[in-house]
């Protein structure tokens, strides 16, 4: 059994890193954590504006390409980043922590909707649509946080991301997700002002629980 929050190194950044650095990064300690030559990572941080293409992703769902499109090769379809969104990578060895790779998924929804909860923020997922949910000030569906993720060697790559604050005229240069019907929200939007580190905060506070799911225990 792999150990808890004490072995992973937490990286938190808060000025942008741009996206392909963050992709080459996480190629390189993808292949050390299954060598066994680093630490397992959570690493938070934001990106300056860019769309980011799954592996599902459908050309037509690419409505204005106003910024950089990059082939992020996680599952899923397109997803935009920027400031004011709060990334969380999550780099785990699934070849210590159980080998399933759907409660992986499951476990990080979880995560986000707890920590949302702590601020008062009622969340969740949805069976067959992607992302995490909750009520937006029209009293209508929408999507507050997205989820993407690749395993490669039994180590997991990319995670989730969490509008805190974003620009959100910027989704419409996508159709996010691939799902039209519902849009986006933010804390901001819902009146909840939350910065970076706060954020940050609350969500290592709840990943003990996390980690615990992921391996079908409880906290």
């Amino acid at each position: 059994m792999a150990e808890g929050t004490s072995d992973i190194e937490w990286r938190l950044d808060s000025a942008p890193v741009p996206y392909r650095t963050a992709l080459d990064a996480m190629e390189a300690r993808n292949a050390a954590i299954a060598a066994g030559e680093a630490q397992e990572l959570v690493w938070l941080l934001e990106h300056p504006p860019v769309y980011t293409a799954g592996t599902s992703a459908d050309v037509t769902e690419l409505l204005d390409p106003r910024f950089e499109v990059v082939e992020a090769g996680r599952g899923g379809r397109y997803t935009y980043h920027g400031p004011g969104q709060r990334i969380g990578y999550v780099l785990l060895d699934l070849g210590q922590r159980g080998k399933d790779v759907r409660r992986f998924v499951h476990a990080l929804e979880d995560w986000v909707i707890a920590t949302l909860r702590g601020f008062g923020v009622e969340s969740w997922s949805v069976d067959g649509r992607v992302g995490i949910w909750t009520a937006d000030i029209d009293g209508r569906e929408a999507k507050i946080g997205a989820i993407g993720v690749r395993v490669r060697r039994w180590v997991t790559m990319h995670g989730f991301s969490v509008n805190l604050d974003p620009d959100l005229a910027h989704f419409a240069g996508i159709v996010p997700c691939g799902i039209e019907e519902f849009g986006v929200t933010s804390l901001a939007r819902l009146g909840i002002a939350l910065a970076p580190h706060e954020w940050d905060a609350a969500l290592r506070a709840e990943a003990p629980r996390f980690l615990a799911a992921l391996e079908g225990e409880t906290a």
